[in-house]
């Protein structure tokens, strides 16, 4: 299609355009006043136990404890642990990351050490989630040690290192509204056109099932008598 015709079949489709401006604005008043989000975050880690060679724990973390924490918390992302969670109270948003001691592009997780966050609406009910996730946490870190019959003294625990604490999540309102600005425009003439297209297409089939008729001919008019001569 030409420039022109894109054109003229935006202006005959005005009124798609009319209802992808009334979106966008609705998107836009959402992305001015957004609704209330608290992030809460806190940090455990799992450490080992006391031993005679290791009287603190801190100077143990090895890398088998990271993959023990990993593993627990695979189990925790899974749909039975999900619906664990889901039980438990968890309603909102949360995610599980273990810490990362190497790079974005090659991954180490080395440290037994996991950040839990949790959004919620209320910062009081954000806390709350994350202490709950920990519990859960916790809790199949203790049913992985019963499951092997490990011994009191040589269990692994559960520390918190950075105790949950929620703060408001804010972006960037103008990164937003030129998204829902761009995403106005894009779709709203894309759907112009392709209403154009289709309705075109109707009507070029409509006429093409109508009946041929024969255009009537009128017939030649009567010469005018000739006089006869005197």
């Amino acid at each position: 299609m030409s420039p022109e015709e894109v054109v003229r079949a935006l202006v005959r489709r005005w009124y798609v355009l009319l209802l992808a401006l009334a979106l966008t604005a609705v998107g836009a008043y959402h992305e001015l006043k957004p609704p209330l989000t608290y992030r809460s975050s806190a940090v455990v880690v799992l450490k080992p136990p006391v031993t005679d060679n290791q009287p603190n724990q801190f100077a143990n973390l090895q890398p088998p404890l990271a993959v023990v924490s990993h593993a627990v918390v695979e189990q925790l992302q899974s749909p039975s642990g999900a619906a664990q969670l889901r039980a438990a109270g968890v309603t909102g948003a949360y995610r599980l990351l273990p810490r990362n001691s190497g790079t974005s592009v090659t991954p180490a997780y080395l440290i037994p050490s996991l950040q839990v966050q949790a959004d919620e609406p209320d910062p009081a009910r954000a806390d709350a989630t994350v202490r709950t996730i920990i519990a859960a946490y916790t809790r199949q870190v203790d049913v992985l040690q019963d499951a092997q019959h490990i011994a009191a003294a040589s269990r692994m625990s559960v520390d918190l290192l950075v105790p949950p604490n929620a703060v408001q999540v804010t972006g960037t309102k103008s990164r937003a509204l030129a998204g829902v600005a761009l995403a106005g425009l894009v779709g709203g003439t894309l759907c112009a056109l392709w209403t154009d297209r289709l309705l075109g297409r109707r009507t070029a089939g409509r006429t093409r099932r109508l009946p041929w008729r024969r255009t009537p001919t009128t017939a030649p008019a009567p010469a005018p008598p000739v006089p006869a001569p005197r």
